[in-house]
């Protein structure tokens, strides 16, 4: 009985060690990514004018925030911005494959290094940190280190209260598997990718790994077998996240797949010789024992020479990997899907960091911009339409417009709202309200184009006509309005500091002038009787509704510059 509660307390001393590890190394990754998240994601678009430059941006962004899967998820979702092409995000995720070595290297140091000595004060500089607020990030990331560094201690612990290498069970059980069998080989192999698939950490599984080999219960052949699985169920995070996405995103997540599938691939063809060789490389050798030790090192060492060669080897058949993905993963046509509602840039599923949200969401408004500058379009077509069945058929696609501008709005309201559960920078924060206001705004032009389009249905329905006269001035305030809306796209597109917030109060000034000189003349033709009241009616209310829309761009474009 004493026994079984010894086995339930040790297991529960490696789950909570592991849990550790995965919530350390969560911590490491989001601190940093919160303190150069504008850094990082510039270095992501920029730093990849080949696929050289992609690679290395990849490795060094990986080694950064220690997490393969943090890249790749982040590459996808530029490429499902627009941000990054195919080919640039093939390079990126190449890099990341190699930047993840790192971990494994850290990982084999906690069980031949004592950590013990930094992570006490690692604790001690990070509560300091955090309390005072200005470094907060950094001291979070020192937290995130010594859980990373303590759990490895504490694996390091489990493993030895364990004491498998005297265990004639689990050794005898171990031994039962024939390891110069390619079928074993692909069992193991099997079983790191499933594991790895759904604890959803290539960190945990290395982990254990390491902690078995590290005993001496688990032949070096069979603990490579598992490494190498687990590089395949690491792509399984960028597939999910992918899922909702559109098809560039997922072809990208693929083409991750397909890299490390390939190599797991040519690595079973020459498995025994490669191994031999990284073993050689570390000095251990598979066929004598007492040297448990160096195993930790020949995983990590199997681990950087497999993703180094491999991506040595396919960094120069980026093109056809791209050709295959786009073979695999065939555009959908579009026409059938011209008036369903979805969203562009946005899925909810690719929340995984503040940066890259506010991102995908400014992505969005910025469409949005460009969808209630086409809706205005359609009103002024409207407005010269002449043709009764033709008028009708564009009515009611304004119509359709502003139901989806509706939508539009609920829909990155709610994204944003997600995004703020999570823990903010302020400047993420501010990001957000600006871009509240903004989606607010755009949905008020999207509803003063539908209430244009319904004056002049009414007009339509009643026969009145304008005047000449009229209908210059309503074209020269249309012509104003539709300014304004086209400089509001610049500067949705642009970088604030690129522009000049004085030319949107210039346009809204002439349309302010010119509201106010036909109103006056309004009331003058209608006492005159140069046009009866009820198209005097209908005149203003056009005209009221063209200044109120170039109001609400001037407040997209204050929400923009971060103005009140």
């Amino acid at each position: 009985m004493e026994t079984n509660q010894n086995y339930v307390l040790v297991a529960l001393h490696l789950l909570g060690s592991l849990g550790l590890l995965i919530y350390g190394m969560r911590m490491m990754s989001e601190a940093l990514q919160k303190l150069a998240g504008p850094q990082l994601r510039h270095i992501l678009a920029k730093m990849t004018t080949n696929r050289i430059t992609g690679m290395l941006t990849g490795t060094l962004v990986t080694c950064a925030v220690q997490s393969s899967s943090a890249t790749t998820v982040m590459t996808v979702s530029f490429v499902s911005a627009g941000l990054l092409t195919l080919s640039q995000a093939i390079s990126v995720i190449m890099g990341a494959n190699i930047g993840t070595t790192l971990t494994a290297w850290i990982m084999s140091l906690g069980y031949n290094v004592d950590l013990t000595n930094i992570v006490y004060p690692s604790f001690l500089i990070g509560m300091v940190l955090i309390y005072k607020k200005r470094h907060r990030y950094v001291g979070d990331f020192l937290y995130g280190t010594a859980f990373m560094f303590l759990s490895l201690v504490m694996l390091s612990s489990a493993g030895k209260s364990m004491d498998l290498e005297h265990n004639e069970a689990v050794i005898a059980f171990f031994a039962s598997f024939d390891t110069s069998s390619h079928l074993t080989i692909l069992a193991f192999l099997a079983i790191g990718t499933l594991i790895t698939c759904i604890v959803q950490s290539s960190a945990a599984v290395m982990a254990i790994t390491i902690l078995l080999c590290s005993t001496g219960v688990l032949p070096i052949y069979l603990g490579i077998a598992l490494v190498m699985g687990e590089n395949i169920g690491t792509t399984a995070t960028a597939n999910l996240v992918a899922l909702g996405s559109n098809t560039q995103a997922r072809r990208a997540a693929l083409a991750h797949l397909l890299f490390n599938v390939f190599g797991v691939m040519w690595v079973l063809i020459v498995f025994y010789p490669f191994v031999n060789m990284v073993c050689q490389i570390v000095g251990y050798d598979p066929t004598a024992g007492g040297q448990s030790l160096r195993l930790p090192v020949v995983l990590a060492m199997f681990h950087t020479c497999f993703n180094v060669i491999n991506t040595a080897i396919l960094i120069w058949f980026i093109p056809q990997m791209e050709r295959a993905v786009c073979w695999l993963l065939p555009e959908k046509p579009q026409a059938a899907k011209k008036e369903e509602f979805r969203l562009q840039y946005i899925q909810s599923n690719l929340v995984q960091t503040p940066e890259i949200a506010v991102l995908q969401a400014q992505k969005e408004t910025a469409a949005f911009a460009e969808r209630v500058a086409d809706m205005f379009g359609m009103v002024r077509t409207l407005f010269f339409e002449s043709d009764q069945k033709d008028f009708a058929e564009l009515f009611k696609q304004i119509e359709r417009e502003e139901d989806m501008t509706d939508k539009m709005e609920i829909e990155i309201a709610r994204y944003l709202e997600q995004v703020s559960d999570g823990h903010l920078s302020d400047e993420t924060k501010q990001k957000i309200r600006q871009m509240m206001r903004e989606i607010s705004e755009l949905e008020s032009i999207g509803d003063a184009c539908y209430k244009l389009s319904r004056t002049l249905d009414r007009k339509q329905e009643s026969g009145k006509i304008f005047t000449d006269h009229q209908n210059k001035q309503l074209q020269a305030l249309m012509m104003l309005c539709n300014e304004a809306l086209e400089q509001m796209n610049i500067v949705m597109h642009g970088h604030r500091s690129d522009h000049d917030i004085r030319e949107t109060f210039r346009i809204e000034n002439d349309i302010n002038l010119l509201r106010q000189q036909l109103k006056t003349e309004n009331v003058s033709a209608v006492n005159d009787h140069v046009y009866d009241y009820a198209v005097g009616t209908l005149y203003v209310d056009m005209i009221n509704e063209l200044e109120k829309l170039g109001d609400y761009v001037v407040n997209v474009v204050e929400a923009r510059f971060g103005r009140q």
